[in-house]
């Protein structure tokens, strides 16, 4: 069997086996106008055949050819958003009390703050996490790796959600808290998770095999 050869970084294998995709990253889905500029400058230049808004809140520019992706990513100015990587690939937010009616906490300016400190963390598998500004639940909190969701009490964590071929609802961590209780929380569950989860795992998967009783156990002490 032949060796599949490594696609430049930041790049996806499409199904024609010869061109390429790429996220660029949208922190809770916020593009400033200049990178949609420089999106569709890009998009023009190079004769991008398909610009895809995803589930997780990014632009995928799809259909580039192998040796245009880096100058691609050069002349966009913008992080390169993981599709396959161990890592956190994004933080996807509803408007929160930004602009919603129904908001009652910030979560733009919460999911906005997990992705700035997490997104170069090295994970045993891809990570998602949603932030919900009210109980609707926009944020699709739910159904993430790591789920927070704003009531008029606090922030609810949860933990070990997946919305993949084999879904499940995360499990709740804790309710009632702060803004700097959050963080932490969240900092002490991927913590939990780097040490316990096995290469490729998802945290779902994990939370399945250990049982959430002990990843209660561990992280709330």
């Amino acid at each position: 069997m032949p060796i599949e050869e490594e696609g430049p970084r930041g790049a996806i294998l499409q199904r024609d086996l010869e061109t390429y995709a790429i996220v660029p990253r949208t922190p809770a889905g916020l593009v400033s106008t200049t990178d949609l500029e420089n999106i569709v400058k890009v998009a023009r230049r190079y004769e991008v055949p398909v610009l895809k808004i995803t589930s997780g809140q990014r632009m995928a520019l799809v259909g580039i050819k192998k040796e245009e992706v880096d100058q691609i990513w050069s002349e966009l100015g913008m992080t390169v958003g993981e599709a396959t990587a161990p890592c956190l690939h994004y933080v996807q937010a509803c408007p929160g009390t930004e602009v919603c009616k129904y908001g009652v906490q910030d979560s733009l300016g919460l999911g906005t703050e997990v992705e700035a400190v997490y997104r170069d963390l090295n994970l045993p598998a891809k990570l998602k996490v949603g932030v919900s500004g009210c109980p609707r639940c926009c944020g699709e909190s739910y159904v993430r790796d790591i789920g927070v969701l704003g009531t008029t009490k606090g922030w609810t964590v949860i933990f070990g959600g997946n919305s993949g071929g084999r879904p499940r609802i995360g499990d709740v961590i804790a309710t009632d808290l702060n803004r700097d209780e959050v963080l932490d929380l969240v900092r002490r569950l991927l913590e939990y998770y780097q040490v316990h989860g096995k290469p490729g795992e998802r945290t779902h998967r994990m939370v399945e095999r250990v049982g959430i009783e002990a990843v209660k156990d561990a992280v709330l002490g």
